[in-house]
């Protein structure tokens, strides 16, 4: 699979493999290296994708054909799909993200993707976010290391600063802190140029997360989608997040149903990111936190929603 991923050096020894959209599934990772000693941050999600990562990073860092530590941010499988390529590494997440990572695990992708074409617009649409990955063949690599709250590591001589923020995007969700490199590996906290999914929420936790970026003292911001960012681009993304909390709750306080008040918000300066239907499911978790009892909606439920937002339609419509 031709991607035009790249390389992208940042300092001496820190790297980051940057997607060419930050669209479902194209997500981006990070290395650091220090001497013969090295950490790769997140894989991608299938076999032929991370073995080109993998492949470019050997060519320009030989140390990395043998990886000490592969760090996942969270469960999401295009950050850990490919973790089996990662041979002998220790495979770190927090516990949070280990045991969210079971419940989906790429057979179940495969199978859902197998049928598909047999589930109308909404399979359509699974299709068109899925459609272009190869989840057959993957086998289940979880982490064999675990931790709660922050975690110090060492790759060579630099410090490296593992901080869980989740849940947020998902719930165990880690920031990647190089401090000598002056770059953050932040997984799906950001989002740039493209819309950010709260799966898990709540929404004030990944507010706190992008504030807790913004304060750090680096140079490079790496997503876990779209390009290498800055402050700004932080800001943006917990501007948008603050804008579907306010917005939610306007709606959710008048009565409204989800659906309802997804097709309600407009969106104004957000509406031209990429995947902008995920405001439905960033509104249905707004809408459990106000709740506090409430149940999670069906996934297939909110993708139909998506779907139908984004274009698709049943046939007989």
């Amino acid at each position: 699979m031709s991607t035009n991923s790249q390389l992208r050096e940042l300092s001496d020894g820190a790297y980051a493999w940057v997607a060419p959209n930050g669209s479902w599934g194209w997500s981006n990772a990070g290395l650091i290296v220090d001497g013969d000693q090295s950490l790769l941050v997140d894989t991608l999600y299938d076999l032929s994708l991370t073995g080109d990562m993998l492949k470019v990073m050997h060519d320009v860092e030989p140390c990395t054909r043998s990886i000490d530590t592969l760090v996942n941010t969270h469960a999401n499988g295009d950050h850990c799909h490919g973790n089996e390529l990662v041979t002998g590494a220790d495979i770190i997440a927090s516990e949070a993200t280990a045991l969210e990572m079971n419940e989906l695990p790429p057979e179940a992708m495969a199978a859902l993707m197998a049928t598909a074409g047999d589930m109308g617009h909404v399979g359509e649409y699974f299709l068109h976010c899925f459609g272009q990955f190869t989840f057959d063949g993957i086998t289940y690599t979880p982490p064999n290391k675990t931790f709660k709250g922050e975690l110090d590591l060492t790759v060579g001589d630099k410090p490296v600063h593992l901080i869980e923020v989740g849940p947020a995007h998902t719930r165990g969700d880690v920031l990647v802190h190089s401090p000598t490199d002056s770059a953050v590996f932040t997984g799906d906290i950001l989002f740039i140029d493209c819309t950010p999914i709260v799966w898990e929420g709540p929404i004030s936790n990944w507010v706190a997360a992008c504030r807790r970026i913004e304060a750090m003292d680096v140079a490079h911001i790496v997503p876990g989608h779209g390009p290498i960012t800055d402050r700004r681009g932080v800001e943006r993304v917990r501007n948008y997040l603050e804008f579907v909390q306010r917005e939610a709750k306007l709606r959710f306080d008048a009565g409204m149903g989800v659906e309802q008040a997804a097709q309600d918000i407009d969106l104004g300066e957000f509406g031209d990111w990429g995947e902008s239907e995920r405001i439905v499911v960033n509104v249905d978790t707004a809408y459990r936190e106000f709740a506090a009892d409430a149940e999670r909606t069906d996934i297939f439920e909110l993708f139909r929603q998506m779907a139908e937002i984004a274009g698709y339609r049943p046939a007989s419509q």
